[in-house]
């Protein structure tokens, strides 16, 4: 990869900090728009795969940021992905949260916190629908996502049980 596609993946990804609203994997189906089709720097299962992995390691859940961006150029681009990720994101809320504490009981502090909830929602449910796109081939992984978007919707219960049921139906052959 060149030191231009190196300087272009870290403006891409610096341009799509500010819309990481809710956490960067809001951001994820630009990403992958960007890392898969426009670019073919990596597959969607790469992609999905670098998901998967980083969220399943202990840490912070933007270290798929850093996975894309090593899939796409190894080290330089892990850290071209990771400082454009994070510096401006890091900046605003910086400063964001200091003038919030100040404010803190101001009609402007709620607005803009119930003002960005949905976004954060919708951004969130964005990224779902791409990785189980990418991922559901056939009609029991289909189901398997759905049931566990109905889990989510109407149950209160720890996720860890959806972990523990896709566990036992991978284990049982049945996905």
């Amino acid at each position: 990869m060149s030191g231009t596609d190196l300087l272009q993946l870290f403006l891409h990804f610096l341009s799509l900090s500010l819309l990481a609203i809710g956490g960067a994997l809001g951001t994820s189906p630009e990403m992958n728009r960007y890392l898969v089709d426009q670019r073919g720097w990596m597959t969607d299962a790469q992609f999905t795969d670098a998901i998967a992995l980083a969220h399943a390691a202990p840490g912070p859940n933007i270290l798929f940021v850093t996975l894309l961006g090593w899939q796409a150029a190894g080290a330089p681009g892990a850290l071209a992905a990771t400082a454009g990720i994070l510096l401006p994101s890091s900046v605003l809320c910086f400063f964001g949260n200091r003038w919030r504490a100040a404010n803190a009981s101001g009609r402007l502090v709620r607005s803009i916190r119930r003002g960005l909830s949905p976004i954060a929602i919708g951004l969130t449910l964005a990224a779902g629908w791409i990785i189980s796109v990418a991922n559901n081939v056939d009609w029991k992984l289909w189901a398997l996502s759905v049931a566990a978007f109905g889990f989510f919707l109407f149950s209160r219960r720890n996720p860890l049980w959806l972990i523990a049921t896709g566990a036992l139906a991978g284990a049982l052959g049945v996905v």
